[in-house]
């Protein structure tokens, strides 16, 4: 990502709809897909600032990588110790077979080699753990977002299973998240191209849009991971090590 992306994510990341909403309906789809175990172990891969280490520090203890150098600062002084910077899919250091849950949350994405970052991913669970990996949805929603994000692709629903079914892992669930301001993302996707001037950067709205864009997306939680959502802007998949 652009230097500007992370320092975005420094300030907004406690403040901003869309990270305050996707923490909760995260939460809960952990706690209904992948139900760690007491005392799990879990990972965050590309944890950026740090801002879901709280989040997941309720399900057990975490460790987290993260390779760019100020936003691992951040991201260190959040969760009180140091952690890995090797970056995807060598994660040289990481130890293997050693956790309950690896989350790599809007990475994969990023990554040239999608097929050998599962296989990376794969290695660090623990027999029976589970990985929990999401991605923007839609390439036809390609924008300057995902320019200055240095995203390398977005997935298809087909594309993630298939990906996931080359790998050792078992795939548990899919499906997509975000979905409820899909329309209202497509009509300002288009609106911006139309104008000539996409939008890039990720902005704070005034505080009555902000609190009603996460009270919105937040009321996902009550379904995420027990019906289908209709698409959306994201996709998730849990899947299980053999």
């Amino acid at each position: 990502m652009e230097r500007a992306v992370y320092d975005a994510m420094a300030d907004l990341d406690q403040r901003h709809w869309w990270y305050r909403a996707r923490r909760e309906v995260l939460a809960e789809l952990i706690r209904r897909r992948v139900r760690p175990p007491q005392g799990a172990r879990l990972l965050e891969i590309g944890c950026g600032t740090g801002h879901n280490l709280a989040m997941l520090s309720q399900f057990g203890s975490v460790d987290a990588l993260e390779v760019d150098a100020p936003a691992r600062a951040l991201a260190e002084k959040r969760l009180g110790r140091k952690i890995f910077d090797a970056p995807l899919p060598e994660l040289s250091g990481v130890p293997e077979h050693a956790y309950d849950l690896v989350a790599a949350l809007d990475v994969v994405e990023h990554i040239d080699d999608d097929s050998a970052t599962l296989e990376a991913i794969a290695r660090r669970l623990k027999p029976g753990g589970r990985a929990l990996v999401t991605v923007p949805a839609h390439q036809w929603m390609w924008s300057a977002h995902d320019v200055v994000n240095h995203h390398k692709r977005r997935y298809s629903k087909r594309a993630l299973k298939a990906l996931i079914d080359r790998s050792v892992l078992r795939l548990e669930a899919i499906g997509y998240f975000n979905s409820l301001l899909f329309p209202v993302a497509i009509a300002e996707r288009f609106a911006s191209k139309l104008r000539g001037k996409e939008q890039a950067d990720l902005s704070l709205p005034p505080a009555p849009i902000n609190q009603a864009l996460e009270r919105l997306f937040a009321a996902e939680r009550a379904l995420i991971g027990r019906v289908p959502l209709p698409p959306g802007l994201s996709l998730f998949a849990v899947a299980s090590a053999t």
